[in-house]
């Protein structure tokens, strides 16, 4: 399901305008994402998803076309979870 058709979905199943159902999703996007950014608290919607930052190390790897040692220097992932609905959901429940 890409974008489009997720906000026609939204905006059947909530009896709102495809702009508004745009809207809604855009603003959920910006707000999960904000609060990602600054990494001090993880969003949940309960039952759902829940999004954290996380901080990975500084590690070595391997190239994997040489064998030659790298360096990855440490950063910041996103960990996202599945809440209890969400895997019922997945079983076919």
């Amino acid at each position: 399901m890409n974008r489009s058709e997720l906000v026609a979905a939204l905006a059947e199943r909530a009896e709102v305008t495809r702009k508004g159902a745009d809207a809604v999703l855009g603003a959920l996007a910006e707000t999960v994402g904000g609060v990602v950014a600054k990494g001090d608290e993880k969003v949940t919607i309960p039952g759902f998803l829940t999004f954290e930052r996380t901080h990975r190390a500084a590690r070595t790897a391997r190239n994997p076309q040489t064998g030659d040692p790298i360096q990855i220097p440490a950063g910041y992932s996103v960990k996202v979870s599945a809440g209890t609905k969400l895997k019922e959901a997945a079983k076919g429940k």
